[in-house]
Order: C-alpha cells, then sequence, then structure tokens
C-alpha cells in the first residue's frame, strides 16, 4: 500500500464527520427527581448484604428497609438496591450523606426511586 493512500485512508478514519447511526442532537435531560422516601443505591460490591445497607443509610435518618436486588438463580448481588427512609426529609439526608462515598470498598450512588414504568399487555 502506497503512502498517499495510508494518508488518505487515516484522515478519512480520523476525521470528525458524524456517522448515519449517530444522533447529533445531545441527549434529552433527565427529568427532575420527584422526592420520595425510597432510594435507589447503585453500584454496590457484590458482597453488600441488605444488613450492611442498612446499617450505612441509618446513620442519617430512620431507615424502615433495606434490600439488595439479588438474581434468582445464582442468588449473587446485581449491584443495586432500594433503601426506604421513613420521611422524606431522612431520605434526602441519606442521598448527601451516602452518595458518592464508598461502601465495602466500592463507591455507591443514591438518586430518589423513579416509579416503575407500567407494563406493556402483550
Amino acid at each position: 500500500m502506497g503512502m498517499a493512500l495510508r494518508l488518505r485512508l487515516g484522515r478519512r478514519f480520523l476525521s470528525n464527520s458524524t456517522f448515519p447511526w449517530q444522533n447529533s442532537a445531545p441527549a434529552p435531560p433527565k427529568p427532575e427527581p420527584i422526592p420520595s422516601t425510597t432510594l435507589f443505591v447503585s453500584g454496590l460490591n457484590k458482597q453488600t448484604t441488605s444488613d450492611k445497607l442498612k446499617e450505612a443509610f441509618s446513620k442519617f435518618g430512620e431507615v424502615i428497609s433495606a434490600t439488595v436486588a439479588k438474581d434468582h438463580v445464582s442468588g449473587y448481588s446485581k449491584g443495586f438496591g432500594f433503601v426506604r427512609h421513613a420521611t422524606i426529609k431522612d431520605a434526602e439526608e441519606g442521598i448527601k450523606g451516602m452518595d458518592g462515598q464508598f461502601l465495602d470498598g466500592w463507591v455507591i450512588f443514591a438518586e430518589y426511586a423513579r416509579p416503575r414504568a407500567p407494563k406493556m399487555d402483550t
């Protein structure tokens, strides 16, 4: 392959042009979360238990329940869970206190849980 051909191919692959499958419009902003007493917690270590999750969030307010989502077959954690606080104020304090913090060696993220989308009938 000649040097000129290599340069042309290199320029073509390194150009800033967009591909037809790329959407040039920016992604729409996420809607503001609706405050609720239930928090969605992601980034959990596979070893984190519901008890450890509850203990960590209890420092910031009364926790009603904490659940780590698990795979039904293997029983292993899916890496996320839910924490239900007694009040919205406690939930807000839980987000402020735990979002971006380490739990069992992993950085976790806490946000208000969004309602489930309605199931589609098939």
